[in-house]
């Protein structure tokens, strides 16, 4: 069924009360209305993709991130996160992102559920510092078609004008020196087009919804492809 009005009450609750005593009174709640729903759309995608795109990979086991925080290095020590999240990430490289990916990340496809905050994105999140040169290069080597792709009114629509998350020109650390061409284009950090889902909170993430957002069926496949660990 995906996600109920039970996955958002869950979270909301856990917004308010941010600490072990409380989620650990509620934990079935938790595994019943966020966890296993999500497992459940990371299956269904893992078909569709197999289909569209046979290079995404979606994993219940490695998709699916944890719900814990870490807090070694952050001011908010809230041990918890208020959003369930998942990553549909490149076969050939790994399922971490960010500076965690190291060499192996890649660009993949993003979903996240929360109250008032619910959207789907895809594309390479902070990528380590050869592949972004990489990105840059490429995206410089032809930028007319990719500002074509980036500022068609259909794109326009559906994920807004876009743009970089840091503004900060390419080039050397610290994003001094210039990489043509300008930004908005090659000046951030990060490349994922994101479309929101709902940031209404009195309206919950029903399993009809979800799926239609995300192009699912609407009664689930029950066959995986056997290549997708």
């Amino acid at each position: 069924m995906f996600f109920s009005p039970a996955t958002l009450t869950f979270l909301r609750g856990l917004q308010r009360h941010n600490d072990r005593a409380w989620f650990e009174a509620h934990r079935a709640e938790y595994e019943t209305a966020v966890q296993q729903p999500m497992r459940e759309l990371i299956e269904e995608m893992d078909v569709r993709l197999a289909r569209l795109a046979p290079e995404i990979i979606g994993d219940p086991k490695r998709s699916m991130f944890r719900i814990y925080r870490d807090i070694r290095f952050s001011a908010d020590k809230s041990p918890y996160k208020t959003h369930a999240s998942c990553w549909f990430y490149h076969r050939d490289g790994t399922r971490a992102v960010g500076r965690e990916a190291g060499g192996g990340g890649g660009a993949g496809f993003y979903f996240q559920i929360a109250p008032q905050d619910s959207f789907s994105g895809g594309g390479m999140w902070m990528p380590p510092r050869e592949a972004l040169l990489k990105l840059r290069e490429a995206i410089a080597e032809d930028s007319k078609q990719f500002a074509r792709i980036a500022t068609d009114p259909r794109s326009v629509r559906r994920f807004g004008a876009a743009g970089p998350v840091d503004q900060r020109r390419p080039g050397a650390e610290g994003g001094r020196g210039s990489l043509r061409p300008e930004p908005p284009f090659t000046g951030g950090r990060a490349f994922r087009p994101r479309s929101a889902q709902s940031r209404d909170s009195s309206r919950a993430a029903s399993s009809r919804n979800a799926s239609r957002t995300l192009g699912l069926p609407k009664s689930r496949s029950s066959t995986r492809r056997s290549s997708s660990v």
